[in-house]
């Protein structure tokens, strides 16, 4: 038995038949501004409000000491500094050791020798007029040459619970070489800056409590470039900005 629009019955006048059309138009014009106006839009302002504070003015690209531009920005957490190292922690990332003499003299040592050092220096890069306040990796079998690694920078601005956003680069270093702007010697990176991306945000996801993941799209406008050791890179040009449990 199929259902028969009553609109269509031979006993309904043309005048009967035009204002049953209308009201199923009043209908379903009534549900489209229903479900814009209590359900989408509302959608849209909560997320919208979401928005760290300090999303407004994050830079794009890490310098070097020199000034010279660095990596490229690709990832951005909302945490406190606790909930980011326990949660890096939790996701199989290691603290790296600050840049001092021994520590340079050890991953020397250790890269000549191909013994582990899972907690490596990294290099100082430089956001907001300072070097990176947090620092992680994950080491690639015994050879310190290649490795996860991330840094972070905090921002000043805090959102309405009091939590900084901490804008990160992540790249994989291949090998070490000399660099090919100032010929010091240095790790070099790969250039597929988002493999690096989506594998942390994986590694969160799989060992760490995320409550929120808001993408920026576009975040870059610049989709490729080279960092400060003339290495190349490229990006979808995509954020993510995750928001850890407290």
């Amino acid at each position: 038995m199929t259902d028969v629009d009553p609109s269509e019955s031979p006993t309904v006048t043309p005048a009967q038949r035009m204002r049953y059309r209308k009201t199923r138009w009043i209908v379903f014009l009534l549900g489209v501004y229903l479900g814009l106006a209590y359900l989408l839009i509302p959608m849209i302002w909560r997320r919208a409000e979401r928005h760290h504070p300090a999303i407004a003015g994050l830079p794009q690209i890490a310098t070097t000491h020199d000034n010279i531009p660095g990596d490229p920005m690709n990832l951005a957490l909302i945490g406190s500094e606790g909930a980011v190292s326990r949660d890096m922690l939790a996701a199989g990332w290691h603290p790296a050791d600050p840049l001092t003499l021994e520590s340079c003299l050890r991953i020397a040592d250790d890269t000549v020798l191909r013994r582990p050092y899972v907690d490596a220096p990294v290099s100082n890069l430089f956001v907001w007029g300072r070097k990176q306040d947090l620092a992680f990796e994950q080491p690639v079998g015994n050879d310190p040459r290649r490795r996860h690694h991330v840094r972070f920078w905090r921002s000043t601005e805090v959102d309405d619970n009091g939590l900084p956003l901490w804008i990160g680069a992540a790249t994989f270093d291949e090998k070490v070489g000399f660099s090919h702007t100032t010929g010091q010697i240095t790790h070099h990176i790969g250039s597929d800056v988002d493999t690096e991306r989506d594998k942390i945000l994986a590694d969160l996801q799989a060992h760490s409590k995320v409550i929120d993941i808001n993408w920026l799209d576009p975040f870059h406008k610049q989709l490729s470039g080279r960092n400060g050791g003339g290495d190349p890179w490229h990006t979808d040009g995509r954020l993510p900005v995750i928001t850890l449990s407290p």
